[in-house]
């Protein structure tokens, strides 16, 4: 894989482009809407204890994957890295010492997001992190996060195949696609751009996909889980 790209040059104007920047919603087909997927590697799972050390975003438009506008970035901690959390992404203190602090560091994430509907894997995660920090600014995190995990979920049911729980590594594998540096911010947002975009496209043949019908896979998920006839038919 690549170098990643470096971090954009803090500019904290562009964080108030975030709320003036209407996004795609409601019956817009997919393929016409953009997106940006998000992932950020993380000192542990409880939002009001653990941080965001490391973030990337890559932007989908027309149904496409535009890596050249990814964009990656670290994020000074100020506590200590459990040994548990540098074991799974490996990045060390001494690797975030030159790094901004987070308030700052988001600012080309913040950027990158306006006007585009955010995607990621296990999405609460991503909700729960970015939701203080965006608030901080006096930002809130418009609508819904599409959940990749959530549509391999739909895709399964739909097919009449048991849906189970499964990791980004293990759904890029099921789905035939190449899984970019696990547990890395910017391999992890390839990887599930690539994901999302085959489950999208995959879900188009049970019937056509909008921006609103994918933010509902969950609800989906569970009529099916309740319903099994409700499977719809190719």
């Amino acid at each position: 894989m690549s170098r990643p790209p470096r971090t954009r040059p803090v500019d904290p104007a562009t964080v108030s482009a975030y709320p003036d920047d209407g996004a795609n919603r409601g019956r817009t087909p997919w393929r016409l809407a953009h997106f940006c997927v998000v992932d950020l590697e993380l000192s542990g799972l409880d939002p009001k204890r653990d941080e965001i050390i490391s973030f990337a975003a890559v932007p989908i438009d027309a149904g496409r994957v535009v890596a050249g506008n990814a964009v990656y970035g670290l994020s000074r901690n100020t506590r200590p890295l459990p040994e548990e959390s540098v074991l799974v992404h490996g990045i060390r203190t001494v690797d975030l010492a030159d790094a901004p602090p987070l308030d700052q560091a988001i600012a080309p994430l913040v950027d990158i997001m306006a006007g585009r509907i955010l995607v990621a894997h296990a999405a609460w995660i991503e909700r729960s992190f970015l939701d203080p920090v965006l608030r901080r600014r006096g930002i809130r995190l418009r609508g819904p996060i599409l959940d990749t995990r959530d549509l391999g979920h739909q895709l399964a049911l739909e097919r009449g195949v048991p849906s189970k729980a499964a990791s980004l590594s293990e759904l890029a594998h099921s789905l035939g696609l190449p899984v970019h540096r696990p547990h890395h911010a910017l391999g992890d947002a390839l990887t599930t751009a690539q994901v999302f975009i085959a489950l999208a496209s995959l879900l188009d043949g049970y019937a056509p996909q909008t921006v609103r019908s994918l933010s509902l896979a969950r609800r989906r998920v569970q009529t099916l889980s309740v319903y099994p006839s409700g499977r719809r038919q190719q």
